[in-house]
This record gives structure tokens, sequence and C-alpha cells, in this order.
């Protein structure tokens, strides 16, 4: 599998350059699931489209077979590129920072391997959009195509992330969480503005949330047993238009990483008490909090079934073991509806310096695309034949 996978590396390269240079973000992916849709249909593979507003589902073999799907996201990120190659992105302030382009790539691949291969069950291939935001109902690609139908009566679910720190030819996978639940909270904290000169004639919301800061990193390290991995991250601070107007209101929002569910839950009424400090202080707030992704988990024997899988296309030296971290994935909505999980791909040039994804000048080695490409096909092909277990 790998070898044919390396024999289409040239079309590989293709599909993941076209994307790369029309990069498309949330659920407006059009142009990119006309060229999925269009591709399946080629190889003869049943499309279903407008999966989740804007997803596309293939469906390859049939019968009374086990049911895998794998699944690739497709979209891209508000960062304007900085990377001078000839595959830039060509949409200003837009790109695919996280790898999106390389995973379609990668899942076009496999769907072009499997295509040619006799499927006594059935290999569904999701390509998801907006793993990377919400709509406007706060709900992401995973969970508004499982509500289309996308993981009925599927039995296992995998897929595959590009890991920008990890060298091309290896894949880390771990079992367990994995990924972290994220949820965000988004603040006003409230006081009574006036002039600059004169801040005891105001109740400075600038200072109290100087205070609420305080409260708020505090929380991992005093309100949170030491064991448990918990991150508060406040990313925006937003308030006052000139430097002698002492302004009514300061926003805040923020990131909460947890994964376990009592701790998560901890979490979000601890970001309460914190804002209670402006409040002791004569000031005010209103706090809002939005749920997102629970936390990724992988099921053990999936990550079996990968790490035997890349053992015998790669060797078994160049599997690693998946760390956990904090990054948050709304694969893990798939992964709660049927065994599953998810493996990190190496795509960092041997000797070159780690790329981060969410960076102007995240790129991948093109390299490492037959590797994911086989990885998920000969996953799913050994799966439906009854050849894992």
């Amino acid at each position: 599998m790998l070898k044919e996978a390396r024999e289409i590396q040239d079309q590989l390269t293709k599909w993941r350059r076209a994307i790369h240079q029309q990069p498309e973000q949330g659920f407006e992916v059009y142009r990119t699931a006309e060229l999925v849709a269009m591709t399946l249909t080629e190889l003869g593979i049943k499309v279903q489209r407008g999966v989740g507003k804007t997803g596309v589902v293939g469906y390859l073999g049939g019968g009374d077979g086990p049911v895998i799907a794998v699944r690739a996201d497709m979209d891209a990120l508000p960062i304007q590129e900085e990377n001078e190659v000839e595959y830039a992105s060509q949409i200003p302030g837009y790109m695919h920072a996280c790898g999106h382009d390389a995973h379609t790539a990668m899942l076009l691949g496999a769907a072009t391997l499997l295509s040619r291969q006799s499927l006594p069950g059935q290999v569904r291939f999701l390509f998801q959009p907006s793993e990377e935001m919400n709509d406007e109902e706060g709900i992401s690609g995973a969970p508004r195509m499982i509500d289309d139908g996308a993981m009925e009566g599927v039995d296992a679910v995998i897929a595959l992330h590009v890991d920008g720190s990890l060298e091309t030819g290896r894949i880390s996978v771990g079992s367990g969480g994995v990924g972290a639940a994220v949820d965000t909270f988004r603040a006003h904290i409230m006081g009574q503005g006036g002039h600059g000169a004169f801040p005891h004639q105001t109740i400075d919301p600038i200072w109290l949330a100087s205070q609420v800061l305080n409260a708020l990193y505090a929380i991992p390290s005093r309100r949170v047993a030491p064991l448990q991995p918990v991150v508060v991250s406040v990313g925006v601070i937003r308030g006052g238009t000139t430097d002698n107007v002492i302004p009514d209101t300061v926003y805040l929002e923020g990131t909460l990483r947890s994964f376990d569910d009592a701790i998560r839950d901890q979490l979000i009424q601890e970001v309460g008490q914190a804002m209670m400090v402006a409040r002791s202080l004569g000031g005010d707030y209103q706090l809002e909090i939005e749920r997102g992704y629970p936390a990724t988990y992988n099921d053990p024997a999936v990550v079996g079934w990968l790490r035997q899988v890349a053992s015998d296309l790669l060797g078994e030296e160049q599997v690693g073991t998946e760390q956990k971290g904090m990054g948050a994935e709304d694969f893990s909505y798939l992964a709660q509806l049927a065994r599953g999980a998810m493996f990190r791909l190496g795509v960092k040039p041997p000797g070159a310096a780690p790329r981060y994804g969410h960076t102007a000048t995240f790129d991948v080695d093109e390299a490492a695309l037959p590797i994911g490409t086989a990885i998920l096909a000969e996953t799913a092909r050994r799966f439906v034949r009854g050849q894992l277990s």
C-alpha cells in the first residue's frame, strides 16, 4: 500500500497545493468540497454532498461487513501566509496553517487506493468542514455531520493530524485521553469611567480587570488539584480609547482546557468566582461561557491497529507514543459514537527546525503525504476484511 501511495505522490501534491492556494474558512469550504466530490465521483465512489452544511461523504463498498469511517477536515485559518513558495495562499488573510489541506489530499489518496480494492465491508470517507470554528449556534463541523447521519452504522473511525515537530517518516499515537476539552469564556468587567486625572472619582475597570486576571491565573495552581492537567489562558483584553480617559468597561476573552469532566465543570465555576472579585471592589461583570469540544479519547484497540499497520509499513522504530496535549479537536465527537483514534503524522523535513501549526510560516514536507495516505488506506482495508481485532 505504501508503494502504491508513493506512485501517486504527484497527484497527492497537486491536490494539496490546489487546496492550499485557495483556503476557505469554517463552513464556507465550497471550492474544496467541490474538488472532493468530483474526485470521488471520478473514482466511482458514491457521493453525498451538503453533509453538515458543506461536508462531503463518500461511500465505498457495502454488504453486511463492518463499516469504518476515515475523516479529514477541510477548513483553513484567518492568517496571512508568510511562506514564499509557488503554492502560497492566493486569498489575502487566509491560509492552511494547520495542515487541513494535506489531510484532505491524503484522504483523497486513500480513496484512490481503496477504490482499486475488493472490500467486503464499507469504508466511509468523511470530508468535514469547520473544525477550527463554530457556526452561529456554537456548533462545529463534526457534530453537524453527525446530525446529518454521517456516523450512522459506523463501527470504527480513524483520522490523522500532521505534526510539524515530528520528522517525516515517523508517526506517534497514544491511548486514552490525548486531547483536551475546550471551553471559552467572554466577560465584560464593568466600572464607572471618568477623567484619567481624577481616578478617585471613577471605578476603574482596567484596575478591576487586573485583579480578575490574578484570580483567573491562580485557578490552575491554587484552585485545582495539582495532578490535574488544566489551562486557563486569556487571549483578549480590550478596553479604553485614549490615554486620559478611564473607560466604563474592559472586555476579556479566554480559553479553558481540561480532561476530566468534573474538573471541566469546576473550571467554569472557578471563572465565575474570579469574576466576583470585580463586584467585591465596587464594579460588576457579565460572563458568558461557551462549551466547546469534549476531550479526545483514543480507543486502545484502534491505537493498536494503527501502530501495527504503521510498524508494518514504516518499521516499528518509526512509531512513537503520543503524549497528551492541551490542544482540542472536534474529532472527539466522532470518537464518542464509535471506537476511534487519531494519530500524528510527522511532516518536518529531517534536520529542519520544528514547524508549529497556527503560524504564518507553517508548511508540510510533502514527502509525508504518501505515508499518511497509506496508513489510512491500509488500516481501513484490514478492518473491513476482518484482519484487525
